[in-house]
């Protein structure tokens, strides 16, 4: 395994690291990028990253860079990447998801095709065909709105995916997965087909990594150069075996309302078909119940839309599920990188 080789494949030209180094961007993307591979190729064995802030206060964690590097690898393994393959790294280069396409690409030798993340992806509308990208919820959205999907293997992270749009994802050839990963894992441990044939529930664990559950039922992962061997999550989860599990929320976020719990992801899975808007469960104090589940909608106060969604819920959900109250909000609070802040969501009443 190469860490630093001389050269990286750029959209099929052969770049000079030591070329790239020098240069500068007016981008904002682009030098990010640059940014990036200069920490690569700086003397330290080790790159800084910023968590996402989804699960805490955002912090900056350092991760070695052979650590890195066996993450890269094992995703090139699960998609039998070879060099010279074409790769689309369309994210942002200051989060681990975007540093990972970079990574990849040096260590596999690939083809790095680098465009802005804000892009509308016409340019993907050419004869060469791309073998794997990776992108969040709203570029997924943009690339199913091209005339034709040229990815071959498709990898969708950052939020939950909504139903719609899995059911989307069965009409296109490109094989789409969603991922199991945090910044501390040096991006996903785990994936899970959404479409084709071998579409699945269950993550599956990537080579030479397995969970467990602790006494509370949350997720812990075991992994190659992790201290300890092991990192512990707050993520509930359900296993099939160590290497196939489900994903069922965070404990952090469960909702105890009349003595019966509830997770604010589930409730939202089961509305993503009926909500014509962005929405959040979440919950406030109530004195007879505990705590009282509230529908939060990210727009304009609208009566009429109200009762609508009122009917929806009691449609789709089951009983004890139905929010208690239905709120409109100008703006749901969200992280740096776009995820619903759900410890904002819940200091907001």
């Amino acid at each position: 395994m190469e860490l630093f080789p001389e050269h990286i494949t750029i959209n099929g030209h052969a770049e000079s690291i030591k070329k790239l180094l020098q240069q500068k961007s007016d981008s904002e993307w682009k030098q990010s990028w640059l940014e990036f591979l200069a920490e690569w190729y700086n003397a330290n064995d080790y790159i800084e990253v910023q968590t996402s802030g989804s699960t805490g206060t955002p912090k900056t964690i350092t991760l070695k860079k052979d650590f890195v590097a066996a993450s890269a690898l094992r995703t090139i393994r699960f998609f039998d990447l070879q060099e010279g393959d074409r790769i689309l790294h369309c994210l942002p280069s200051r989060y681990i998801a975007g540093k990972l396409m970079t990574v990849r690409a040096l260590v596999g030798k690939l083809d790095l095709y680098l465009v802005d993340p804000a892009s509308d992806f016409a340019a993907l509308l050419n004869d060469k065909p791309i073998k794997f990208a990776a992108m969040v919820i709203n570029q997924v959205t943009k690339y199913l709105a091209l005339p034709e999907q040229n990815i071959k293997n498709l990898l969708i992270g950052g939020s939950a995916i909504p139903k719609p749009m899995v059911e989307q994802l069965q009409q296109i050839s490109t094989q789409c997965y969603s991922s199991y990963a945090m910044t501390e894992t040096a991006t996903h441990i785990a994936l899970r087909k959404l479409n084709g044939s071998n579409k699945t529930e269950s993550y599956q664990c990537l080579d030479a990594i397995s969970v467990e559950l602790d006494d509370r039922d949350c997720i812990r992962i075991l992994m190659p150069g992790l201290e300890n061997g092991a990192i512990q999550t707050n993520d509930l989860g359900e296993l099939e075996d160590n290497h196939h599990f489900k994903v069922l929320g965070r404990i952090d976020n469960v909702i105890i309302s009349g003595g019966i719990k509830f997770l604010p992801e589930q409730i939202e899975e089961k509305l993503s078909e009926q909500m014509p808007l962005v929405y959040a469960i979440s919950s406030v104090p109530d004195e007879r119940l505990g705590q009282k589940i509230i529908l939060l909608i990210e727009g304009k106060a609208d009566e009429q839309l109200k009762n609508t969604i009122q009917a929806n819920c009691r449609k789709a959900l089951a009983t004890y599920e139905v929010p208690k109250e239905i709120r409109f909000i100008e703006k749901l609070p969200r992280t740096a990188n776009g995820k619903i802040d759900r410890k904002k969501l819940s200091t907001l009443y």
